[in-house]
């Protein structure tokens, strides 16, 4: 077995091969930029060596850097992860003539797959259902447009080098042709330093669902079940699970054959996935072919009890695989979320920073998997995830309510977060029901997440969760100020919800104490028993109300609380009668007008503005483009206008709410 290998990438699933390797008895060697001195992996590693710049293009995607760096620490062989240089072929093909072994596919399928056109043509051949597309090279927008026309619309528009959601756009019209083909190629340019893009037909109401395959040396594929991966946002997977609540045996297996032929077809060695696209009738159609590790691949550990890290690096040593496919056993469910550093109500834009908190849970069936601890940098260079949360049950419904508590649970400070939006989408009963589409999210959610609704009975355990707590942080203060004759604290309690400046609901509450650490809490008529052993200064908030548990984190906000619950925050302030009485006097303050700005909605780099001072503007119009992580975002006027002033130009990096035009007033 090998004795020292490389980790050619950073992050979550840099530690997670580091875990494999050290359970294996294998040393490891880290790489890392300037931005990623000090990051988990590097860490975690027996060796680190720095390979340059903080930008992807100056260190992670430096194959002579990366090449060295195995010389000059005795490496043996790189497991590249996924992302970066994984699927690269020049990559694997310098590997091979320096002597160190690529654990990962073989130069031929890595180059069959790599090219998302060619891949096509071979699936064809091998007898793998395919989606009626073109395929050539498209020269221009023009010669999109007429392809389009010629395959019906809707038709998604995609990079033959693409990945992980870049270079893909949907049209459903000529104008959405000209502008998705534009889009498509420069993203493609930028992520992949490939402008090649080709069309394919839309699915209607279609299911993502990908099949595991594992190769070895030997000639030997197997293929591990499917993984669900249909909750997606802008083509970027966000929930993934296995099995498919949708797939039936007789269509797991028609899948799981294609996929493995697939594989036979290029000698696939290592792990692999075969994604496809399905229609509601089952039908199914090749996608394309990852020849790397899956982020989800987790999902598919839980549920099969195999480590894929593991398979892979004994199968890159040489080893037979361990197991056929009559010996492949599917138990359980398992459901994977990602945790992204991003604002879900502010469309989703990229959030930096740094995570002055980061408590991730546990307990039975939950297992997070990630690249940073507390005080760790969020940084705009690279993919914002910060972990991967996977919940398994022995049903699909345990499943979910695993995941649904471990959503509760998870404490991040520090920068914005998409935790709220994920336990929003394990509650909707679309989504508990296995309902699934890859248009899910717009479906659900049309006008964009602005936080979950809480039904009335809900909200109010969070009233109580609130009176209970400002009725400790009072004592505590009393007994702090006065400790001999500490100041009597009140029962009787105003809460008022919602933030200010706007006018505040009031709700009048009690809470008196009870025995072993309880509560009586009384509001609107209905009295209620919470136990918690919650104390100031706590941000998880476990309690048990009429023998029901419940789990909420709250923040002290000023002179209220934000409690969090069930991807809600609710912001409250609990006063004393009294003191509700005055506050529904006071004037609200207006907010300040910024709808004559068009402010930079993350923090990014301006690709182009497409107006210019003094011009007339219509809904709708292309105003600029903002590039964050490699994606392209377009923004565009909300209402008719006239440009008065430019403020920022084209290649300038911006900050979130930068001004980047404004408008004239009327």
């Amino acid at each position: 077995m090998f004795q020292k290998i490389l980790i050619a990438n950073r992050g979550e699933i840099a530690c997670r091969v580091i875990r494999t390797a050290r359970a294996m008895g294998i040393k490891t060697v880290a790489v890392y930029s300037e931005a990623d001195a000090t990051a988990l992996h590097v860490r975690a590693a027996d060796e680190a060596v720095a390979i340059g710049g903080s930008a992807a293009a100056e260190s992670y995607l430096r194959i002579d850097r990366i090449v060295e760096a195995c010389k000059s620490t005795g490496a043996e062989a790189v497991h590249p992860g996924y992302g970066f240089l994984s699927e690269r072929e020049a990559f694997a093909r310098a590997l091979d003539a320096a002597g160190i072994v690529f654990i990962g596919p073989n130069l031929h399928a890595i180059a069959a797959m790599g090219d998302k056109i060619e891949s096509k043509k071979l699936a064809a051949a091998a007898g793998v259902s395919t989606v009626p597309g073109y395929l050539g090279v498209i020269p221009d927008a023009e010669a999109a447009v007429g392809i389009a026309n010629d395959i019906g619309y809707p038709v998604m528009i995609k990079a033959s080098a693409g990945g992980g959601g870049k270079g893909m756009r949907l049209s459903r019209s000529d104008a959405e042709t000209r502008e998705g083909f534009r889009s498509a190629s420069n993203e493609a340019r930028a992520s992949f330093g490939d402008d090649r893009v080709f069309i394919e037909k839309y699915i209607v109401e279609p299911r993502h669902i990908e099949i595991q395959v594992m190769g070895d040396a030997h000639g030997n594929v197997i293929y591990l079940g499917e993984r669900e991966c249909s909750i997606q946002r802008r083509h970027q997977k966000v929930i993934e699970e296995a099995p498919s609540p949708f797939l039936d045996p007789p269509t797991r297996a028609a899948m799981g054959a294609q996929a493995v032929a697939l594989a036979q077809a290029v000698q696939y060695r290592s792990a692999g996935t075969v994604e496809f696209i399905v229609d509601r009738e089952r039908n199914f159609y090749f996608l394309e072919m990852n020849t790397r590790l899956q982020v989800e691949h987790p999902v598919t550990e839980e549920v099969t009890g195999l480590d894929l890290v593991e398979l892979m690096i004994r199968v890159a040593w040489g080893e037979k695989l361990p197991l056929t496919q009559d010996q492949v056993r599917l138990g359980g469910s398992a459901i994977e979320a990602r945790i992204y550093a991003e604002d879900p109500l502010r469309n989703f834009i990229p959030s930096i920073g740094r995570l002055t908190r980061y408590r991730p849970p546990a307990g039975p069936g939950i297992r997070v998997d990630t690249g940073v601890d507390e005080g760790a940098e969020i940084s705009m260079f690279y993919d914002p995830m910060i972990a991967k949360l996977v919940s398994f049950g022995a049903s699909r419904a345990e499943a979910i309510e695993r995941m649904a508590g471990a959503l509760d649970a998870f404490q991040i400070r520090g920068l914005n977060h998409n935790i709220g939006f994920l336990a929003a989408i394990m509650g909707r009963e679309r989504f508990r029901d296995g309902r699934l589409s890859t248009d899910f999210i717009p479906t659900e959610f049309p006008d964009g997440f602005h936080g979950a609704d809480l039904a009335p009975e809900t909200q109010d355990l969070l009233v109580s969760i609130a009176a209970v707590a400002q009725y400790r942080a009072a004592t505590r203060d009393a007994r702090a100020g006065q400790p001999l004759h500490p100041v009597p604290v009140p029962h009787d309690w105003t809460v008022l919800v919602g933030p200010p400046p706007r006018a505040p609901r009031e709700i009048r509450v009690e809470a008196r104490p009870a025995p072993d650490e309880g509560f009586v809490v009384t509001l609107d008529g209905r009295t209620r028993l919470l136990e918690t052993g919650w104390q100031p200064g706590d941000f998880l908030f476990e309690a048990r109300i009429d023998g029901q548990a419940l789990t909420a984190q709250l923040d002290r906000k000023g002179i209220g609380w934000s409690v969090i619950q069930q991807g809600a925050a609710i912001e409250m302030r609990v006063v004393a009668r009294h003191t509700g009485r005055l506050a529904g006097l006071m004037p609200v303050k207006a907010a300040a007008d910024l709808s004559k700005f068009l402010l930079s909605p993350m923090p990014g780099l301006l690709v182009s503005v497409a107006v210019a001072e003094g011009q007339e503007v219509k809904a709708g119009e292309e105003l600029a483009v903002v590039e964050a992580m490699k994606m392209e975002n377009v923004l565009r006027a909300e209402r008719d206008g006239t440009v008065k002033k430019i403020h920022a130009a084209a290649r300038d990096s911006l900050a979130v709410d930068q001004i980047i035009l404004e408008f004239e007033t009327t």
